[in-house]
């Protein structure tokens, strides 16, 4: 399963499809929405790690929802790609002035998608490649499943590891149980909000061998975050 969730918002179904298809290959999590009010929708259930846009969209276009969602304090830290058929340097810049992180230009080829998505998350500065996450001297590396504090290989669980993933994926960010049930256990699969609270303090006195335990905090009244700044 991978660790990234792209949104591509797109209102050709065709284009759509195809965009989906390429980057499930390439093993993204992939949410898919056909314009700005589904895509909002997709936003109040699941934060993805990357927002693929297209530029000319019905009713609200890609440029606007950009300075939208660049003006919010709950998603201004998404990256966004613009995806568009126009060429011209003007437009570009105005799309990157907006905020976007990138533009592709159509037509264009999967791998140079795939690099650019790459590109984008290692530039975010939590990803330094696509098969570690690094926060601190905190390493998880996701193709052998092992996890090491300041240099040392520590023993953890697969829904820890899942869990902690998450949470390193998503730094300084607050979700109740609700969101992380969703996030790190599927919707598909029923399992009571309590549950998050024994593996959150399981993951806590795993950090706690290592002093880091004051990182996964307990924000009252709304949930859990991970991040080595005071509440």
């Amino acid at each position: 399963m991978s660790q990234f969730t792209i949104l591509v918002v797109e209102d050709e179904e065709a284009i759509r499809s195809m965009l989906v298809m390429v980057l499930q290959q390439y093993h993204f999590e992939v949410l898919a929405a056909g314009d700005v009010a589904e895509a909002q929708l997709i936003l109040e259930d699941t934060l993805p790690d990357l927002i693929l846009l297209d530029w000319m969209l019905p009713k609200v276009n890609g440029d606007e929802w950009t300075r939208r969602l660049k003006a919010s304090e709950n998603f201004r830290d998404i990256p966004i790609i613009l995806v568009t058929a126009k060429g011209e340097e003007a437009d570009k810049i105005r799309g990157l002035d907006l905020g976007a992180d990138d533009y592709v230009t159509k037509p264009f080829s999967p791998k140079e998608l795939v690099s650019r998505i790459k590109a984008v998350l290692r530039r975010s500065g939590k990803i330094h490649d696509l098969t570690q996450i690094k926060f601190q001297d905190i390493i998880l590396d996701t193709t052998q499943h092992r996890v090491s504090i300041a240099d040392h290989v520590i023993d953890i669980s697969p829904t820890e590891f899942r869990l902690l993933s998450f949470f390193l994926s998503h730094p300084d960010k607050v979700y109740n149980r609700t969101q992380l049930l969703d996030q790190v256990w599927g919707r598909s699969v029923y399992i009571e909000e309590r549950t998050v609270d024994v593996h959150i303090r399981r993951l806590r006195k795993i950090l706690a061998n290592y002093q880091r335990e004051d990182w996964l905090q307990t924000v009252r009244g709304f949930g859990y975050r991970f991040s080595d700044k005071n509440i």
